[in-house]
């Protein structure tokens, strides 16, 4: 498997100023697993849902080629489920309900096709669950974490050992200020470092990302779009293109870490156009290519030396 994707999958209800949707699918592990996919090959999902989960949301994932061998049906408990309503700030979000349903006990099973994957992506999640599927991975090359404030105040114990566990961490810009205790980012990004992950990419929204490694300092806008009827999801979109990325790189350069930010900045570009995953879903790699060239030339920079 080059790339396995751990998350939630779940029911989201969803209002903007703009359309609302009930019961849409959603979660960290579905954004992240169907946008991965268009740039890797092998896609391992590695989550759980109830039995109210439809038949047709698991065809869905196995039309657009995810591996959902890691998928687990919980019979005695329903899916996990969120509300969220955004006024005309799409940065503002109210959560109207979070029930955790089979997330409660949840515990994962790593298939044994999975064990081996290269690339790791733990999408925001239970620092004990991300733990647990650490501990049954051989020895991947490549670890890329997720979290959110939640877990910063509630767990932090266990989210300091997932962070002395693995090579890169995602998070937002607040989550980054959270965790650090710093209000500069850059010393926000040094602490953060120090406590274990080597690389670690803050996400500011519609002001774009910044990459931190041990040799450089990289700062990329957010795609321009026309249109954006929905944030949901857009940092796990980012999370799978990233990563997904990554898994075709022959090796985690310098460079292929800059080619994996262009491509998670594209991706979320693209889930937030439309209501839900919807704007994942339907998309195509070569929707993503034309993107791609396109955020290139906007970012390109004249020969000033």
């Amino acid at each position: 498997m080059s790339l396995v994707a751990v998350g939630t999958v779940a029911f989201d209800v969803i209002e903007t100023p703009y359309d609302s949707a009930q019961d849409v699918l959603g979660g960290s592990a579905t954004y992240a697993a169907l946008t991965a996919r268009l740039l890797s090959r092998q896609v391992g999902l590695i989550a759980v849902v109830g039995h109210d989960f439809p038949d047709d949301y698991v065809r869905l994932f196995e039309r657009k080629g995810v591996d959902l061998a890691g998928l687990k049906i919980d019979p005695a408990r329903l899916t996990f489920a969120w509300g969220g309503r955004y006024g005309e700030d799409p940065n503002q979000r109210t959560t109207l309900f979070t029930d955790l349903n089979v997330l409660t006990t949840f515990n994962p099973v790593v298939p044994p096709a999975f064990r081996e994957s290269r690339i790791v992506l733990l999408g925001n999640l239970d620092p004990y669950v991300q733990l647990r599927v650490l501990d049954q991975m051989a020895h991947p090359e490549f670890t890329v974490c997720d979290t959110m404030n939640y877990w910063i105040a509630n767990t932090p114990a266990l989210l300091n050992d997932v962070l002395q566990r693995i090579d890169c961490l995602v998070i937002n810009d607040e989550e980054a200020r959270q965790l650090s205790g710093c209000q500069n980012l850059a010393d926000a990004a040094e602490v953060i470092k120090s406590r274990g992950p080597r690389i670690l990419v803050i996400k500011k929204g519609e002001h774009g990302a910044i990459l931190f490694d041990e040799t450089q300092v990289f700062l990329l806008p957010a795609f321009l779009t026309a249109s954006v009827q929905d944030p949901t999801g857009a940092g796990d979109a980012f999370l799978g293109g990233f990563c997904g990325q990554l898994a075709r790189e022959s090796a985690i350069t310098a460079g292929a870490l800059r080619r994996a930010m262009l491509y998670g900045t594209v991706m979320a570009s693209f889930a937030v156009e439309r209501l839900g995953p919807d704007g994942v879903v339907h998309l195509s790699l070569d929707a993503v290519v034309q993107r791609m060239r396109a955020f290139k030339r906007a970012v390109a920079w004249p020969d000033l030396c």
